[in-house]
Protein backbone atom coordinates (compact mmCIF):
# COMPACT_ATOMS: atom_id res chain seq x y z
CA UNK A 1 0.00 0.00 0.00
CA UNK A 2 1.14 3.55 -0.75
CA UNK A 3 1.14 5.86 2.26
CA UNK A 4 1.39 9.62 2.80
CA UNK A 5 2.19 11.52 5.98
CA UNK A 6 0.54 14.92 6.17
CA UNK A 7 1.65 17.57 8.65
CA UNK A 8 -0.32 20.59 9.80
CA UNK A 9 2.58 22.38 11.49
CA UNK A 10 1.72 25.73 13.01
CA UNK A 11 3.10 28.11 15.60
CA UNK A 12 1.79 26.26 18.65
CA UNK A 13 0.96 22.70 17.55
CA UNK A 14 2.03 19.91 15.24
CA UNK A 15 -0.63 17.56 13.90
CA UNK A 16 0.40 14.51 11.87
CA UNK A 17 -1.93 12.38 9.74
CA UNK A 18 -1.17 9.02 8.16
CA UNK A 19 -3.11 8.62 4.90
CA UNK A 20 -3.64 5.27 3.23
CA UNK A 21 -3.56 4.80 -0.53
CA UNK A 22 -7.21 5.85 -0.88
CA UNK A 23 -6.74 9.15 0.93
CA UNK A 24 -8.41 8.06 4.15
CA UNK A 25 -6.77 9.16 7.40
CA UNK A 26 -5.56 5.98 9.06
CA UNK A 27 -4.28 7.67 12.24
CA UNK A 28 -3.87 11.19 13.63
CA UNK A 29 -1.38 12.34 16.24
CA UNK A 30 -1.00 15.76 17.85
CA UNK A 31 1.77 17.31 19.93
CA UNK A 32 2.39 20.75 21.42
CA UNK A 33 5.42 21.10 19.15
CA UNK A 34 4.69 24.21 17.15
CA UNK A 35 7.63 25.92 15.52
CA UNK A 36 8.19 27.98 18.68
CA UNK A 37 7.91 25.04 21.09
CA UNK A 38 10.09 22.30 19.61
CA UNK A 39 11.52 19.39 21.63
CA UNK A 40 15.26 18.96 22.08
CA UNK A 41 16.63 18.11 18.67
CA UNK A 42 14.40 20.60 16.88
CA UNK A 43 12.38 19.87 13.75
CA UNK A 44 14.13 16.56 13.05
CA UNK A 45 13.39 15.22 16.52
CA UNK A 46 9.77 16.37 16.40
CA UNK A 47 9.17 14.68 13.05
CA UNK A 48 10.92 11.47 14.04
CA UNK A 49 8.98 11.19 17.29
CA UNK A 50 5.52 11.95 15.94
CA UNK A 51 6.03 9.51 13.03
CA UNK A 52 7.45 6.71 15.19
CA UNK A 53 6.20 3.34 14.02
CA UNK A 54 4.68 4.69 10.82
CA UNK A 55 5.79 3.36 7.43
CA UNK A 56 8.38 5.09 5.30
CA UNK A 57 6.37 7.48 3.11
CA UNK A 58 6.49 10.92 1.51
CA UNK A 59 5.78 13.72 3.95
CA UNK A 60 3.85 16.86 3.00
CA UNK A 61 3.71 19.78 5.43
CA UNK A 62 1.63 22.95 5.53
CA UNK A 63 1.73 25.94 7.83
CA UNK A 64 4.32 28.01 9.64
CA UNK A 65 6.92 25.27 9.22
CA UNK A 66 7.63 27.03 5.90
CA UNK A 67 7.94 30.50 7.43
CA UNK A 68 11.12 32.46 8.11
CA UNK A 69 11.14 30.97 11.62
CA UNK A 70 10.32 27.47 10.36
CA UNK A 71 12.32 24.48 9.21
CA UNK A 72 13.01 26.08 5.86
CA UNK A 73 11.64 29.32 4.48
CA UNK A 74 9.44 28.68 1.46
CA UNK A 75 8.37 31.62 -0.66
CA UNK A 76 4.83 32.73 -1.36
CA UNK A 77 2.76 32.00 -4.43
CA UNK A 78 1.10 35.15 -5.72
CA UNK A 79 -2.63 35.41 -6.28
CA UNK A 80 -4.44 34.16 -8.25
CA UNK A 81 -3.23 30.87 -6.78
CA UNK A 82 -4.74 27.44 -7.32
CA UNK A 83 -3.79 23.88 -6.55
CA UNK A 84 -1.44 23.72 -9.54
CA UNK A 85 0.63 26.69 -8.37
CA UNK A 86 0.77 25.37 -4.80
CA UNK A 87 1.94 21.95 -5.96
CA UNK A 88 4.59 23.50 -8.21
CA UNK A 89 5.87 25.65 -5.32
CA UNK A 90 6.56 22.79 -2.90
CA UNK A 91 10.11 22.85 -1.54
CA UNK A 92 11.77 19.67 -0.25
CA UNK A 93 13.97 19.17 2.79
CA UNK A 94 15.52 15.93 4.02
CA UNK A 95 15.13 14.98 7.64
CA UNK A 96 17.94 13.46 9.67
CA UNK A 97 16.30 10.03 9.38
CA UNK A 98 16.11 10.32 5.59
CA UNK A 99 12.48 11.25 5.13
CA UNK A 100 11.59 13.53 2.24
CA UNK A 101 9.56 16.44 3.57
CA UNK A 102 7.76 18.67 1.08
CA UNK A 103 6.69 22.07 2.41
CA UNK A 104 3.74 23.81 0.76
CA UNK A 105 4.22 27.53 0.00
CA UNK A 106 2.03 30.24 1.44
CA UNK A 107 -0.02 32.69 -0.62
CA UNK A 108 0.59 36.41 -1.06
CA UNK A 109 -1.92 39.02 -2.17
CA UNK A 110 0.45 41.64 -3.54
CA UNK A 111 -2.33 44.15 -4.19
CA UNK A 112 -3.50 44.34 -0.59
CA UNK A 113 -0.07 43.38 0.84
CA UNK A 114 -1.34 40.40 2.82
CA UNK A 115 -0.10 36.82 3.28
CA UNK A 116 -1.12 33.47 4.73
CA UNK A 117 0.45 30.09 5.47
CA UNK A 118 -1.52 26.92 6.12
CA UNK A 119 -4.88 28.44 5.25
CA UNK A 120 -4.26 27.86 1.54
CA UNK A 121 -4.31 24.12 2.24
CA UNK A 122 -7.60 24.48 4.10
CA UNK A 123 -9.03 26.33 1.10
CA UNK A 124 -8.08 23.47 -1.24
CA UNK A 125 -9.63 21.00 1.18
CA UNK A 126 -12.83 23.02 1.56
CA UNK A 127 -13.24 23.25 -2.22
CA UNK A 128 -12.66 19.52 -2.53
CA UNK A 129 -15.47 18.96 -0.05
CA UNK A 130 -17.72 21.58 -1.63
CA UNK A 131 -16.73 21.61 -5.33
CA UNK A 132 -19.98 23.34 -6.33
CA UNK A 133 -18.62 26.51 -4.68
CA UNK A 134 -15.33 26.63 -6.59
CA UNK A 135 -16.72 29.06 -9.18
CA UNK A 136 -17.05 31.90 -6.69
CA UNK A 137 -17.14 31.84 -2.90
CA UNK A 138 -15.91 33.82 0.08
CA UNK A 139 -14.30 31.70 2.78
CA UNK A 140 -13.90 32.81 6.39
CA UNK A 141 -11.27 30.96 8.42
CA UNK A 142 -11.52 32.09 12.08
CA UNK A 143 -8.47 31.83 14.28
CA UNK A 144 -5.63 33.73 15.86
CA UNK A 145 -5.44 35.63 12.59
CA UNK A 146 -8.79 35.27 10.83
CA UNK A 147 -8.53 35.03 7.05
CA UNK A 148 -11.14 36.26 4.59
CA UNK A 149 -10.46 34.61 1.23
CA UNK A 150 -12.08 35.30 -2.13
CA UNK A 151 -12.07 32.29 -4.47
CA UNK A 152 -12.94 32.38 -8.17
CA UNK A 153 -12.71 29.43 -10.54
CA UNK A 154 -10.93 27.36 -7.90
CA UNK A 155 -8.20 29.94 -7.33
CA UNK A 156 -7.46 32.25 -4.41
CA UNK A 157 -7.71 35.74 -5.87
CA UNK A 158 -7.86 37.99 -2.81
CA UNK A 159 -7.35 37.78 0.93
CA UNK A 160 -7.57 39.89 4.07
CA UNK A 161 -6.41 39.25 7.63
CA UNK A 162 -8.13 40.33 10.85
CA UNK A 163 -6.20 39.69 14.07
CA UNK A 164 -9.32 38.89 16.09
CA UNK A 165 -7.99 35.89 18.01
CA UNK A 166 -4.69 37.50 18.89
CA UNK A 167 -6.40 40.69 20.05
CA UNK A 168 -8.68 38.60 22.27
CA UNK A 169 -5.70 36.86 23.88
CA UNK A 170 -3.83 40.13 24.44
CA UNK A 171 -6.82 41.90 25.94
CA UNK A 172 -7.79 38.89 28.06
CA UNK A 173 -4.31 38.25 29.45
CA UNK A 174 -2.45 41.55 29.29
CA UNK A 175 -4.93 44.40 29.69
CA UNK A 176 -7.10 45.96 32.38
CA UNK A 177 -10.08 44.14 30.82
CA UNK A 178 -8.77 40.83 32.14
CA UNK A 179 -7.70 42.06 35.57
CA UNK A 180 -9.33 40.23 38.46
CA UNK A 181 -11.14 37.71 36.28
CA UNK A 182 -11.27 34.00 37.13
CA UNK A 183 -8.83 31.74 35.31
CA UNK A 184 -9.69 30.31 31.93
CA UNK A 185 -11.96 27.26 32.07
CA UNK A 186 -13.58 24.92 29.58
CA UNK A 187 -17.07 25.98 30.63
CA UNK A 188 -19.89 26.31 28.12
CA UNK A 189 -20.40 29.54 26.21
CA UNK A 190 -22.28 32.22 28.15
CA UNK A 191 -24.65 32.99 25.28
CA UNK A 192 -26.22 36.06 26.93
CA UNK A 193 -22.83 37.70 27.47
CA UNK A 194 -21.59 36.72 24.01
CA UNK A 195 -24.72 38.02 22.29
CA UNK A 196 -24.49 41.29 24.23
CA UNK A 197 -20.92 41.75 23.02
CA UNK A 198 -21.92 41.09 19.41
CA UNK A 199 -24.75 43.63 19.64
CA UNK A 200 -22.40 46.23 21.13
CA UNK A 201 -20.07 45.85 18.14
CA UNK A 202 -22.94 45.88 15.66
CA UNK A 203 -24.47 49.01 17.16
CA UNK A 204 -21.13 50.87 17.26
CA UNK A 205 -21.72 51.62 13.56
CA UNK A 206 -19.04 53.80 11.97
CA UNK A 207 -17.35 54.45 15.33
CA UNK A 208 -16.27 50.82 15.57
CA UNK A 209 -15.80 48.51 18.53
CA UNK A 210 -12.70 50.34 19.77
CA UNK A 211 -15.16 52.76 21.37
CA UNK A 212 -16.86 49.85 23.16
CA UNK A 213 -13.91 47.84 24.47
CA UNK A 214 -13.87 49.42 27.90
CA UNK A 215 -17.51 48.50 28.35
CA UNK A 216 -16.27 44.98 29.19
CA UNK A 217 -14.84 46.39 32.42
CA UNK A 218 -17.41 49.12 33.04
CA UNK A 219 -20.30 46.66 32.89
CA UNK A 220 -18.53 44.35 35.34
CA UNK A 221 -17.79 47.18 37.79
CA UNK A 222 -21.42 48.28 37.51
CA UNK A 223 -22.59 44.78 38.44
CA UNK A 224 -24.35 44.24 35.10
CA UNK A 225 -21.82 41.66 33.89
CA UNK A 226 -20.48 38.87 36.08
CA UNK A 227 -16.66 38.58 36.13
CA UNK A 228 -16.87 35.06 34.71
CA UNK A 229 -18.95 36.36 31.77
CA UNK A 230 -16.44 39.02 30.69
CA UNK A 231 -14.38 36.71 28.41
CA UNK A 232 -17.45 35.67 26.40
CA UNK A 233 -18.67 39.27 26.23
CA UNK A 234 -15.24 40.30 24.91
CA UNK A 235 -15.26 37.39 22.45
CA UNK A 236 -18.66 38.50 21.14
CA UNK A 237 -17.50 42.11 20.90
CA UNK A 238 -14.42 41.23 18.83
CA UNK A 239 -16.14 38.69 16.58
CA UNK A 240 -18.99 41.14 16.12
CA UNK A 241 -16.49 43.82 15.15
CA UNK A 242 -14.92 41.48 12.60
CA UNK A 243 -18.32 40.92 11.00
CA UNK A 244 -19.19 44.62 11.17
CA UNK A 245 -15.89 45.47 9.47
CA UNK A 246 -16.52 42.74 6.91
CA UNK A 247 -19.85 44.35 6.01
CA UNK A 248 -18.39 47.86 5.94
CA UNK A 249 -15.50 46.84 3.67
CA UNK A 250 -17.61 44.80 1.25
CA UNK A 251 -16.17 41.42 2.17
CA UNK A 252 -19.44 40.33 3.75
CA UNK A 253 -22.71 40.54 1.86
CA UNK A 254 -26.11 39.55 3.14
CA UNK A 255 -27.00 37.78 -0.10
CA UNK A 256 -23.78 35.74 -0.17
CA UNK A 257 -22.66 34.75 3.35
CA UNK A 258 -19.16 33.27 3.65
CA UNK A 259 -18.38 29.60 4.13
CA UNK A 260 -16.79 29.00 7.53
CA UNK A 261 -13.75 26.72 7.60
CA UNK A 262 -11.96 25.63 10.76
CA UNK A 263 -12.48 24.62 14.38
CA UNK A 264 -16.07 23.60 15.06
CA UNK A 265 -16.57 25.48 18.33
CA UNK A 266 -15.01 28.69 17.03
CA UNK A 267 -16.98 28.53 13.79
CA UNK A 268 -20.14 28.07 15.87
CA UNK A 269 -19.44 31.41 17.58
CA UNK A 270 -19.14 33.16 14.22
CA UNK A 271 -22.32 31.54 12.96
CA UNK A 272 -24.17 32.64 16.10
CA UNK A 273 -22.81 36.19 15.79
CA UNK A 274 -23.96 36.37 12.16
CA UNK A 275 -27.61 36.15 13.22
CA UNK A 276 -27.29 39.52 14.97
CA UNK A 277 -26.48 41.02 11.57
CA UNK A 278 -29.55 39.41 9.99
CA UNK A 279 -27.37 36.95 8.10
CA UNK A 280 -28.43 33.39 7.47
CA UNK A 281 -26.76 30.73 9.57
CA UNK A 282 -23.29 30.27 8.14
CA UNK A 283 -22.38 26.87 6.74
CA UNK A 284 -19.23 25.22 8.12
CA UNK A 285 -16.62 22.85 6.69
CA UNK A 286 -14.52 20.82 9.14
CA UNK A 287 -11.26 18.88 8.70
CA UNK A 288 -10.36 20.84 5.59
CA UNK A 289 -6.60 20.62 6.23
CA UNK A 290 -6.52 16.84 5.84
CA UNK A 291 -8.45 16.95 2.57
CA UNK A 292 -6.25 19.77 1.32
CA UNK A 293 -3.01 17.96 2.10
CA UNK A 294 -4.20 14.88 0.24
CA UNK A 295 -5.35 16.85 -2.82
CA UNK A 296 -2.12 18.84 -3.03
CA UNK A 297 -0.10 15.63 -2.65
CA UNK A 298 -2.06 14.15 -5.55
CA UNK A 299 -1.53 17.26 -7.65
CA UNK A 300 2.22 17.08 -6.97
CA UNK A 301 2.24 13.35 -7.82
CA UNK A 302 3.53 12.45 -4.35
CA UNK A 303 0.85 9.76 -4.24
CA UNK A 304 -1.10 8.03 -7.00
CA UNK A 305 -0.01 7.48 -10.53
CA UNK A 306 -1.12 10.75 -12.09
CA UNK A 307 -1.55 14.33 -10.88
CA UNK A 308 -5.01 15.28 -9.64
CA UNK A 309 -7.43 17.08 -11.92
CA UNK A 310 -9.13 19.76 -9.81
CA UNK A 311 -12.51 18.64 -8.57
CA UNK A 312 -11.70 14.91 -8.88
CA UNK A 313 -12.83 12.73 -5.99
Amino acid sequence: MHWLIGLDWGTSRLRAMLFDGDGAVHETRSRAWGIRHLPEGGFDAALSSICEGWPSAPVLAAGMVGSRQGWREVGYVDTPAGIDALAAGIVDVRSADGRRVGIIPGVRDALSVDVMRGEETQVIGALALRPELAGHVCLLLPGTHSKWIDVRDGRIVRLATMMTGELYAILREHSILGAGLPGATASALDTDAFDAGVRAARDSAAAGALTKLFSARALMLDGRLAPGAVPDYLSGLLIGEELRAGLASGWLRGDAPPLLVGDESLCARYSRAATAFNLAKLDTVLEASAHGLWRIARAAALVGETPLVYGEH
